[in-house]
């Protein structure tokens, strides 16, 4: 279809673009930005006076449930609510059941994707057989069945031998790794970030130091293994601080911070809510402010949903009894802009942290509006508003933002050209 975007303000943040303009796409890409090519005819016009046309967010950490665990969540659903908070490109967690450790559950996650899904779906591979951090995983057969990058999520490895082996192998053979950097044994029977917080309400704690030591070993290892990695769910500022470091003498590095790490802090634990059980819990509000510094000066280049839907059950017991995690991808967007509007970012800075920024991490062909891309694109209008709740397409209500008022109102998700999310 040929459709023209008329009148937006285009905001791209891998090009630097950022103009009121038309944009125009034929056959799924995007074939001109500004004046109408020559043979041109309309056959859907969007006119988006007044609004943001953008790159479609990429999400670098959701996880979609589906095999395994359909209470939960399934491609339908996820990728339904993903495009509703403008996400055309995500990549999906391998903690399913069976693991993503094999090239049938890959191959199983990218046929019902086409079959059902809303979004571009990348999965991410077991780095380790069953996730056990003791026999790798088959990386080169998960890679040629699609796994665009590997993890072993919070387990870690069972010693430094085997995960040193296995990220020489993984750089033999150019492949991401992902490393969510917590240490085992300072972290286990932990539920909270250890500080006042926790002691008043008599939570066990999780100190900083299990991320920093951690953090610290799986950055030497990658500098002497040359492996491309990206650190995931930074949780602290001495955390961000290290990476900056790295980055400084050149290891070629990435990061992420899950989006509501950048909003909440151990203070929303003072009621007990399960909603807020995370893992790596919320830190201290000095770590939430350097995190947001990190993001601002780019040590931090992704900003992530680490989206968990639950069913209702997973958060009914006492909250140490809870499973982790929030449903949160939906809100991906409104809760950016919710830091936009207060001066947190300016919203190019944003946008390049949700769509430039985790595509460039993963190497993933998307979030920019070059002539010539996918027409993987977002239209929002950064005056309206979004009431969470009203609209909910998640199989997991176990989100703390429901029922609050949220910037901005994402009108259109297109992906390759097809419409994939329109506001009622």
């Amino acid at each position: 279809m040929r459709i023209q975007i008329s009148g937006a303000r285009l905001i791209d943040p891998s090009s630097g673009l950022d103009q009121v303009s038309d944009l125009f796409i034929e056959q799924g890409k995007i074939i001109a930005i500004g004046q109408m090519p020559r043979g041109f005819s309309t056959e859907r016009l969007i006119n988006a006076q007044g609004w943001v046309a953008a790159p479609g967010l990429v999400d670098i950490n959701a996880a979609l449930r589906e095999p395994g665990y359909g209470r939960k969540g399934n491609i339908a659903s996820e990728t339904r609510a993903a495009a509703a908070g403008g996400v055309t490109s995500l990549c999906c967690t391998p903690n399913t059941k069976p693991i993503l450790d094999t090239p049938a559950v890959a191959e199983l996650i990218l046929d019902q994707t086409r079959d059902h899904g809303s979004c571009k779906v990348f999965p991410l591979g077991a780095f380790s057989q069953g996730l056990a951090g003791e026999q790798l995983a088959e990386l080169v057969t998960l890679r040629d069945a699609g796994c665009v990058a590997f993890t072993n999520g919070l387990n870690s490895f069972t010693n430094n031998r085997s995960l040193r082996h296995a990220l020489e192998y993984a750089a033999t053979f150019d492949l991401t790794v992902i490393f969510h950097p917590q240490d085992r044994d300072l972290a286990e029977g932990g539920i909270a970030h250890e500080g006042p917080m926790a002691s008043f309400r008599g939570l066990a704690g999780i100190p900083e130091t299990a991320e920093t030591i951690a953090l610290a070993r799986d950055l030497l290892l990658v500098e002497q293994s040359g492996v491309r990695a990206h650190f995931s769910q930074i949780t602290t500022v001495r955390g961000a601080r290290l990476i900056a470091k790295a980055q400084a003498r050149g290891v070629p590095v990435t990061a992420d911070v899950a989006m509501y790490q950048l909003i909440l802090t151990d203070e929303a634990l003072m009621d007990f809510s399960s909603l807020y059980h995370v893992q790596p819990p919320l830190r201290s509000v000095a770590d939430r402010e350097g995190l947001r510094e990190a993001v601002r000066s780019g040590v931090i280049s992704a900003i992530a949903s680490h989206h968990q839907p639950h069913e209702a059950d997973a958060k009914q017991n006492p909250f140490a009894d809870t499973e982790p995690g929030i449903s949160s991808i939906e809100l991906l967007l409104p809760l950016a802009l919710s830091l936009v509007e207060e001066g947190v970012f300016d919203l190019p800075t944003a946008l390049a942290r949700l769509t430039n920024g985790p595509a460039s991490a993963m190497r993933l062909n998307a979030g920019t509006l070059n002539v010539g891309a996918n027409a993987d694109i977002v239209i929002f209008d950064p005056q309206g508003q979004t009431l969470v709740g009203e609209d909910w397409y998640s199989k997991g209500a176990n989100c703390p933002f429901i029922g609050h008022c949220l910037p901005g109102a994402v009108h259109y998700t297109l992906v390759n050209g097809r419409i994939t999310h329109k506001r009622a």
